[in-house]
Protein backbone atom coordinates (compact mmCIF):
# COMPACT_ATOMS: atom_id res chain seq x y z
CA UNK A 1 0.00 0.00 0.00
CA UNK A 2 1.78 3.64 -0.92
CA UNK A 3 0.16 6.89 -0.14
CA UNK A 4 2.17 9.96 -1.53
CA UNK A 5 1.11 13.43 -0.76
CA UNK A 6 1.57 15.99 -3.27
CA UNK A 7 -0.11 19.00 -4.38
CA UNK A 8 0.38 18.28 -8.16
CA UNK A 9 -2.89 18.87 -10.99
CA UNK A 10 -2.63 20.25 -14.64
CA UNK A 11 -2.74 24.04 -14.86
CA UNK A 12 -4.46 25.72 -17.76
CA UNK A 13 -2.91 29.17 -18.02
CA UNK A 14 -5.00 31.54 -20.56
CA UNK A 15 -3.36 34.48 -21.44
CA UNK A 16 -5.47 36.85 -23.25
CA UNK A 17 -4.24 40.00 -25.33
CA UNK A 18 -5.61 43.50 -25.09
CA UNK A 19 -9.14 43.87 -26.41
CA UNK A 20 -9.20 45.63 -30.04
CA UNK A 21 -11.99 48.67 -30.28
CA UNK A 22 -15.22 46.80 -29.85
CA UNK A 23 -18.70 47.82 -31.58
CA UNK A 24 -21.24 48.99 -29.45
CA UNK A 25 -23.77 46.76 -30.43
CA UNK A 26 -21.52 44.02 -28.31
CA UNK A 27 -21.52 46.45 -25.69
CA UNK A 28 -24.03 48.53 -24.11
CA UNK A 29 -28.37 47.48 -24.43
CA UNK A 30 -30.52 50.04 -24.65
CA UNK A 31 -32.87 50.74 -21.17
CA UNK A 32 -36.30 49.67 -21.85
CA UNK A 33 -35.34 46.98 -24.47
CA UNK A 34 -35.13 43.40 -22.69
CA UNK A 35 -36.13 40.17 -23.12
CA UNK A 36 -38.86 39.21 -20.89
CA UNK A 37 -39.57 35.50 -19.34
CA UNK A 38 -42.99 33.45 -19.64
CA UNK A 39 -44.08 30.35 -17.96
CA UNK A 40 -46.58 28.04 -17.70
CA UNK A 41 -48.16 24.59 -16.70
CA UNK A 42 -49.60 21.95 -18.49
CA UNK A 43 -50.08 18.30 -19.59
CA UNK A 44 -48.11 16.12 -21.88
CA UNK A 45 -49.85 13.46 -23.16
CA UNK A 46 -49.87 10.33 -25.96
CA UNK A 47 -46.50 8.43 -23.82
CA UNK A 48 -46.13 5.47 -24.10
CA UNK A 49 -46.20 4.21 -20.56
CA UNK A 50 -43.71 6.62 -19.73
CA UNK A 51 -45.43 9.37 -17.61
CA UNK A 52 -46.23 9.99 -14.40
CA UNK A 53 -46.84 7.51 -11.85
CA UNK A 54 -49.81 7.24 -9.34
CA UNK A 55 -48.01 8.73 -6.26
CA UNK A 56 -47.91 11.76 -8.56
CA UNK A 57 -51.40 13.40 -7.76
CA UNK A 58 -51.44 17.15 -9.53
CA UNK A 59 -50.96 15.43 -12.92
CA UNK A 60 -54.38 13.56 -12.72
CA UNK A 61 -56.05 16.79 -11.24
CA UNK A 62 -54.89 18.74 -14.28
CA UNK A 63 -56.24 15.74 -16.48
CA UNK A 64 -59.36 15.86 -15.08
CA UNK A 65 -60.12 19.81 -14.94
CA UNK A 66 -59.32 19.33 -18.45
CA UNK A 67 -61.63 16.80 -19.27
CA UNK A 68 -64.73 18.82 -17.40
CA UNK A 69 -63.73 21.90 -19.33
CA UNK A 70 -64.09 19.66 -22.55
CA UNK A 71 -67.48 18.19 -21.16
CA UNK A 72 -66.14 14.79 -19.54
CA UNK A 73 -67.06 14.51 -16.10
CA UNK A 74 -64.99 12.12 -13.85
CA UNK A 75 -64.00 11.58 -10.45
CA UNK A 76 -60.24 11.75 -9.97
CA UNK A 77 -59.62 9.07 -7.74
CA UNK A 78 -61.25 6.95 -10.89
CA UNK A 79 -58.40 7.50 -13.25
CA UNK A 80 -55.59 5.76 -13.87
CA UNK A 81 -53.30 6.89 -16.89
CA UNK A 82 -49.81 6.36 -17.27
CA UNK A 83 -49.41 8.26 -20.61
CA UNK A 84 -49.76 11.51 -19.02
CA UNK A 85 -46.96 14.02 -17.51
CA UNK A 86 -47.25 16.87 -15.77
CA UNK A 87 -44.53 19.45 -17.24
CA UNK A 88 -43.51 23.29 -17.00
CA UNK A 89 -42.86 25.22 -20.09
CA UNK A 90 -40.42 28.52 -20.22
CA UNK A 91 -40.24 30.66 -23.37
CA UNK A 92 -38.22 34.21 -23.67
CA UNK A 93 -40.17 36.83 -25.41
CA UNK A 94 -37.85 39.10 -27.31
CA UNK A 95 -38.25 43.03 -27.45
CA UNK A 96 -41.10 44.38 -29.84
CA UNK A 97 -42.71 41.15 -30.43
CA UNK A 98 -45.57 41.11 -32.19
CA UNK A 99 -49.25 38.75 -31.76
CA UNK A 100 -48.76 36.11 -34.30
CA UNK A 101 -45.16 35.83 -34.18
CA UNK A 102 -43.90 32.13 -32.96
CA UNK A 103 -41.64 31.38 -29.86
CA UNK A 104 -39.56 28.38 -29.07
CA UNK A 105 -40.44 26.48 -26.07
CA UNK A 106 -38.68 24.82 -23.29
CA UNK A 107 -40.85 21.54 -21.66
CA UNK A 108 -39.54 19.67 -18.44
CA UNK A 109 -41.24 17.13 -16.82
CA UNK A 110 -41.87 18.53 -12.87
CA UNK A 111 -43.01 14.71 -11.47
CA UNK A 112 -41.61 10.95 -11.65
CA UNK A 113 -42.33 10.62 -15.88
CA UNK A 114 -39.24 8.46 -17.47
CA UNK A 115 -39.26 10.26 -20.05
CA UNK A 116 -41.44 13.01 -22.91
CA UNK A 117 -40.27 10.76 -26.28
CA UNK A 118 -43.53 11.21 -28.27
CA UNK A 119 -45.39 13.41 -25.50
CA UNK A 120 -48.24 15.89 -27.26
CA UNK A 121 -47.99 19.47 -25.26
CA UNK A 122 -51.86 20.14 -24.72
CA UNK A 123 -52.77 24.01 -25.42
CA UNK A 124 -51.03 25.94 -22.38
CA UNK A 125 -50.82 29.30 -21.36
CA UNK A 126 -47.75 31.03 -21.26
CA UNK A 127 -47.70 33.91 -18.64
CA UNK A 128 -45.35 37.03 -17.27
CA UNK A 129 -44.40 37.53 -13.35
CA UNK A 130 -47.66 39.55 -13.42
CA UNK A 131 -50.16 37.04 -14.59
CA UNK A 132 -50.79 38.37 -17.65
CA UNK A 133 -51.08 35.69 -20.84
CA UNK A 134 -48.54 36.52 -24.07
CA UNK A 135 -48.82 33.54 -25.55
CA UNK A 136 -50.05 30.25 -25.82
CA UNK A 137 -47.91 27.01 -26.23
CA UNK A 138 -48.57 23.33 -27.74
CA UNK A 139 -47.00 21.01 -30.62
CA UNK A 140 -45.09 17.28 -30.24
CA UNK A 141 -42.09 17.35 -27.93
CA UNK A 142 -38.78 17.07 -29.23
CA UNK A 143 -36.15 15.46 -26.92
CA UNK A 144 -32.59 14.96 -27.11
CA UNK A 145 -32.45 12.07 -25.24
CA UNK A 146 -34.26 8.23 -24.54
CA UNK A 147 -34.87 5.62 -22.78
CA UNK A 148 -35.32 2.10 -23.38
CA UNK A 149 -35.29 -1.23 -21.85
CA UNK A 150 -36.96 -2.09 -18.31
CA UNK A 151 -35.42 -1.51 -14.99
CA UNK A 152 -32.17 -3.53 -14.12
CA UNK A 153 -31.98 -3.70 -18.10
CA UNK A 154 -32.14 -0.42 -19.08
CA UNK A 155 -30.19 1.70 -20.96
CA UNK A 156 -30.75 6.02 -20.86
CA UNK A 157 -29.14 8.39 -23.62
CA UNK A 158 -29.01 12.13 -22.58
CA UNK A 159 -31.38 13.70 -20.59
CA UNK A 160 -35.33 12.48 -21.60
CA UNK A 161 -37.34 14.52 -19.47
CA UNK A 162 -36.33 17.79 -20.65
CA UNK A 163 -37.65 18.55 -24.48
CA UNK A 164 -38.15 21.61 -26.70
CA UNK A 165 -41.19 22.64 -29.09
CA UNK A 166 -39.20 24.68 -32.01
CA UNK A 167 -42.13 27.73 -33.49
CA UNK A 168 -44.08 25.84 -30.46
CA UNK A 169 -45.54 28.98 -29.32
CA UNK A 170 -47.93 32.04 -30.21
CA UNK A 171 -47.50 35.48 -29.14
CA UNK A 172 -51.30 36.87 -28.15
CA UNK A 173 -50.20 40.09 -26.86
CA UNK A 174 -47.40 42.59 -27.99
CA UNK A 175 -44.05 42.36 -25.74
CA UNK A 176 -43.90 45.29 -23.15
CA UNK A 177 -41.10 47.32 -24.86
CA UNK A 178 -40.18 51.18 -24.07
CA UNK A 179 -40.75 53.15 -27.14
CA UNK A 180 -37.65 55.30 -28.53
CA UNK A 181 -39.07 59.27 -28.83
CA UNK A 182 -36.81 61.96 -28.43
CA UNK A 183 -33.98 60.83 -25.68
CA UNK A 184 -32.48 57.14 -25.51
CA UNK A 185 -30.49 55.75 -22.69
CA UNK A 186 -27.97 53.40 -23.41
CA UNK A 187 -26.28 50.50 -20.92
CA UNK A 188 -22.87 49.23 -20.53
CA UNK A 189 -23.23 45.95 -20.40
CA UNK A 190 -19.43 45.63 -18.02
CA UNK A 191 -19.93 49.31 -16.07
CA UNK A 192 -16.67 51.02 -16.27
CA UNK A 193 -15.94 54.92 -16.26
CA UNK A 194 -13.23 54.68 -18.82
CA UNK A 195 -15.84 53.11 -21.33
CA UNK A 196 -18.74 55.45 -20.91
CA UNK A 197 -16.85 58.31 -21.41
CA UNK A 198 -15.59 56.79 -24.45
CA UNK A 199 -18.69 55.67 -25.42
CA UNK A 200 -20.01 59.51 -24.88
CA UNK A 201 -17.11 61.24 -26.58
CA UNK A 202 -17.54 58.56 -29.81
CA UNK A 203 -20.87 59.66 -30.54
CA UNK A 204 -20.59 63.04 -29.94
CA UNK A 205 -18.11 62.82 -32.25
CA UNK A 206 -19.90 61.39 -34.79
CA UNK A 207 -23.41 63.08 -34.71
CA UNK A 208 -22.26 66.42 -33.36
CA UNK A 209 -18.77 67.08 -34.76
CA UNK A 210 -20.11 71.00 -34.61
CA UNK A 211 -22.59 71.04 -31.81
CA UNK A 212 -23.26 70.86 -29.02
CA UNK A 213 -23.11 67.10 -27.09
CA UNK A 214 -25.91 64.93 -27.19
CA UNK A 215 -24.41 62.24 -25.47
CA UNK A 216 -23.28 62.75 -21.80
CA UNK A 217 -22.51 60.04 -19.49
CA UNK A 218 -24.70 59.95 -16.51
CA UNK A 219 -22.15 57.15 -14.06
CA UNK A 220 -20.49 54.10 -15.25
CA UNK A 221 -22.77 52.24 -16.54
CA UNK A 222 -25.68 54.80 -18.01
CA UNK A 223 -25.27 56.81 -21.02
CA UNK A 224 -28.21 59.20 -21.90
CA UNK A 225 -28.19 60.28 -25.38
CA UNK A 226 -30.55 62.57 -27.22
CA UNK A 227 -32.06 62.03 -30.52
CA UNK A 228 -30.37 64.30 -33.20
CA UNK A 229 -32.59 66.69 -34.98
CA UNK A 230 -31.55 65.16 -38.53
CA UNK A 231 -33.15 61.71 -37.18
CA UNK A 232 -36.13 63.05 -36.02
CA UNK A 233 -39.03 60.19 -36.53
CA UNK A 234 -36.11 58.14 -37.45
CA UNK A 235 -34.93 56.38 -34.26
CA UNK A 236 -34.78 53.40 -35.16
CA UNK A 237 -32.01 54.12 -37.93
CA UNK A 238 -30.38 56.80 -35.49
CA UNK A 239 -30.10 53.14 -33.09
CA UNK A 240 -28.42 51.13 -36.01
CA UNK A 241 -26.15 53.82 -36.90
CA UNK A 242 -25.06 54.05 -33.33
CA UNK A 243 -24.58 50.68 -32.78
CA UNK A 244 -22.29 50.46 -35.73
CA UNK A 245 -19.60 52.88 -33.62
CA UNK A 246 -16.64 51.71 -32.45
CA UNK A 247 -14.99 52.33 -29.75
CA UNK A 248 -11.83 51.20 -27.75
CA UNK A 249 -12.82 49.15 -24.39
CA UNK A 250 -10.91 49.75 -20.88
CA UNK A 251 -11.22 47.24 -17.90
CA UNK A 252 -9.53 46.64 -14.89
CA UNK A 253 -6.19 44.67 -14.29
CA UNK A 254 -7.65 41.05 -13.02
CA UNK A 255 -6.34 37.18 -12.68
CA UNK A 256 -9.75 35.05 -12.37
CA UNK A 257 -8.00 31.75 -10.26
CA UNK A 258 -10.77 28.85 -10.19
CA UNK A 259 -8.98 26.22 -7.55
CA UNK A 260 -11.22 23.10 -8.03
CA UNK A 261 -10.33 22.77 -11.71
CA UNK A 262 -6.62 24.10 -11.67
CA UNK A 263 -7.67 26.64 -14.17
CA UNK A 264 -5.76 30.34 -14.17
CA UNK A 265 -6.70 33.20 -16.69
CA UNK A 266 -4.58 36.23 -16.22
CA UNK A 267 -4.87 39.06 -18.33
CA UNK A 268 -1.82 40.62 -20.79
CA UNK A 269 -1.74 44.36 -18.91
CA UNK A 270 -1.36 42.82 -15.35
CA UNK A 271 1.89 44.00 -14.01
CA UNK A 272 4.08 43.06 -11.96
CA UNK A 273 6.41 44.83 -9.00
CA UNK A 274 10.13 43.82 -8.42
CA UNK A 275 9.80 40.53 -6.65
CA UNK A 276 12.33 37.37 -6.28
CA UNK A 277 10.08 34.19 -5.66
CA UNK A 278 11.27 31.33 -3.93
CA UNK A 279 9.57 28.01 -4.93
CA UNK A 280 10.26 24.80 -3.27
CA UNK A 281 8.69 20.68 -3.51
CA UNK A 282 7.83 18.51 -0.79
CA UNK A 283 6.68 14.92 -1.46
CA UNK A 284 6.14 12.63 1.16
CA UNK A 285 5.52 9.01 0.50
CA UNK A 286 4.11 5.87 2.98
CA UNK A 287 4.02 2.93 2.55
CA UNK A 288 3.19 0.01 3.97
CA UNK A 289 4.10 -3.89 4.20
CA UNK A 290 1.47 -6.25 5.79
CA UNK A 291 3.88 -9.45 7.41
CA UNK A 292 1.55 -12.07 8.13
CA UNK A 293 2.71 -14.63 11.05
CA UNK A 294 2.00 -17.98 10.68
CA UNK A 295 2.35 -20.36 14.23
CA UNK A 296 4.43 -23.62 14.02
CA UNK A 297 1.78 -26.53 13.07
CA UNK A 298 0.48 -27.88 16.49
CA UNK A 299 0.96 -24.93 18.21
CA UNK A 300 -1.85 -22.61 19.99
CA UNK A 301 -0.72 -19.58 18.30
CA UNK A 302 -3.10 -18.13 16.15
CA UNK A 303 -2.28 -16.01 12.58
CA UNK A 304 -1.46 -12.18 12.77
CA UNK A 305 -0.90 -9.38 10.50
CA UNK A 306 1.46 -7.11 11.25
CA UNK A 307 1.87 -3.60 8.74
CA UNK A 308 4.95 -2.60 9.07
CA UNK A 309 5.17 0.94 8.06
CA UNK A 310 8.02 3.10 6.16
CA UNK A 311 8.09 7.35 6.03
CA UNK A 312 10.61 8.72 3.20
CA UNK A 313 10.72 12.14 2.63
CA UNK A 314 11.94 14.07 -0.07
CA UNK A 315 12.58 17.82 -0.02
CA UNK A 316 13.69 19.49 -3.13
CA UNK A 317 15.99 22.11 -3.85
CA UNK A 318 13.95 25.38 -3.33
CA UNK A 319 13.74 27.13 -7.35
CA UNK A 320 14.15 31.10 -7.49
CA UNK A 321 12.58 33.78 -9.81
CA UNK A 322 13.60 37.34 -9.79
CA UNK A 323 10.97 39.79 -12.25
CA UNK A 324 12.31 42.98 -12.51
CA UNK A 325 10.15 46.46 -12.58
CA UNK A 326 7.54 46.45 -15.20
CA UNK A 327 7.17 42.78 -15.82
CA UNK A 328 4.51 41.65 -17.64
CA UNK A 329 2.33 38.09 -16.59
CA UNK A 330 3.41 36.68 -19.88
CA UNK A 331 7.32 36.90 -18.10
CA UNK A 332 5.67 35.21 -14.91
CA UNK A 333 3.80 32.73 -16.66
CA UNK A 334 7.13 31.26 -18.45
CA UNK A 335 9.26 31.82 -15.58
CA UNK A 336 6.83 29.80 -13.47
CA UNK A 337 6.58 26.91 -16.33
CA UNK A 338 10.12 26.85 -16.16
CA UNK A 339 10.66 25.70 -12.87
CA UNK A 340 7.81 22.98 -13.18
CA UNK A 341 5.56 24.91 -11.22
CA UNK A 342 1.79 23.23 -11.15
CA UNK A 343 -1.40 24.89 -11.00
CA UNK A 344 -1.78 24.93 -7.20
CA UNK A 345 1.40 26.14 -6.91
CA UNK A 346 0.50 29.03 -8.79
CA UNK A 347 -2.49 29.74 -7.40
CA UNK A 348 -0.29 30.41 -4.41
CA UNK A 349 2.23 32.26 -5.91
CA UNK A 350 -0.43 34.61 -7.43
CA UNK A 351 -2.17 34.67 -3.54
CA UNK A 352 1.48 35.73 -2.21
CA UNK A 353 2.34 37.98 -4.32
CA UNK A 354 -0.90 39.58 -3.70
CA UNK A 355 -0.67 40.14 0.23
CA UNK A 356 3.16 40.86 -0.71
CA UNK A 357 1.75 44.19 -2.71
CA UNK A 358 3.26 42.98 -5.64
CA UNK A 359 0.94 42.05 -7.88
CA UNK A 360 -0.97 45.28 -9.69
CA UNK A 361 -4.56 43.37 -10.15
CA UNK A 362 -7.62 42.00 -8.78
CA UNK A 363 -7.50 38.86 -7.81
CA UNK A 364 -10.58 37.06 -7.93
CA UNK A 365 -10.97 33.18 -6.85
CA UNK A 366 -14.15 31.45 -8.26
Amino acid sequence: MRNIYRAATFAIILVQTALPAARLKELISLEGVRDNQLLGYGLVVGLAGTGDGRQTVFPVQSLTNLLERMGVTVSASAITVKNTAAVLITATLPPFAQPGAKLDVTVAAVGDAKTLQGGLLILTSLRAPNGDVYAVAQGPVVTGGFTAGRAGSGTTVNHPTVGRIPDGAIIERGAPSSNITAKVNIQLRDADFATAARVADVINKHFAPDKDVIAHAQNSALISVAIPAAFSGRTTEFVAEMEDLTVEVDRPAKIVINERTGTIVLGKEVRISPVAILHGNLTVEIQTKLNVSQPLPGSKGTTEVTPETTVAAKDEKVKNVVLKDGATVEELVRALAAIGSTARDVIAILQNLKAAGALEADLEVI
